[in-house]
């Protein structure tokens, strides 16, 4: 078991413990249970349809010209306005990945690469709350070629978005989200699909897949577009 906050580690092989792992997509949101249902209000998510890769003009290998440094403290996605810090997080005692405990911050999970080191980083955030949307409400309306920036120290890691799926929380794709890859890689997590007032969840994940952008794209702080 992996609990919240501890320090980051890096290794040029790291590997996320997918059987560790195998109900960290399904506990993504488990805490923002209520009856608000947004995902009934805004534009239905696609069913799986598009298949983790890159598109024409994306980079599915890339390092920075020089390594980022420290723990990721921010993300942004302007296209479905997201401009929020980041937590650490960890699993609980069944393994499950557990989520922010601020519904308008999204997490990072500190047990697996960060973003901009090989390996696919995961953050997690909230659909809703009873008042109203959480961070990641948008998450859905993400499409291919959508960039994601992730803050880590003085610079900006930039992502391409290539794919996205919904997916119900039974039959979570464990290998294909938290599996090895060539390169650096995020995917960002949270809930869709109907909400179950039996269980008090949404009975569905959404996934994003990105991949980092090419070295000469990556900029520091002062140079972020």
């Amino acid at each position: 078991m992996t609990p919240p906050g501890f320090a980051i580690r890096r290794h040029r092989d790291r590997r996320v413990p997918l059987a560790a792992l195998a109900a960290a997509g399904v506990a993504a949101c488990l805490a923002a249970g209520t009856g608000v249902g947004l995902a009934g209000e805004a534009p239905p998510v696609p069913p799986a349809s598009w298949r983790p890769g890159c598109a024409d003009g994306c980079a599915t290998t890339a390092a920075a010209p020089r390594a980022p440094q420290g723990p990721p403290t921010r993300v942004r996605v302007a296209r479905i306005g997201v401009d929020a810090d980041l937590a650490v997080l960890g699993l609980g005692a069944a393994g499950e990945l557990v989520p922010p405990a601020d519904h308008d911050r999204a997490g990072w999970y500190g047990g697996g690469p960060a973003p901009g080191d090989p390996g696919p980083a995961v953050i997690a955030g909230h659909l809703d709350t009873r008042r109203g949307p959480a961070v990641f409400a948008r998450l859905g309306e993400l499409r291919a070629g959508d960039r994601i920036e992730v803050r880590r120290g003085d610079r900006w890691v930039f992502f391409r978005v290539t794919a996205s799926l919904r997916t119900r929380k039974d039959a979570f794709p464990t290998a294909r989200v938290y599996g090895p890859t060539p390169g650096p890689e995020l995917r960002l997590i949270t809930c869709g699909g109907d909400f179950d007032r039996r269980t008090g969840h949404y009975r569905d994940n959404v996934v994003v897949f990105a991949v980092a952008e090419a070295p000469d794209e990556l900029f520091p702080d002062s140079a972020a577009r």
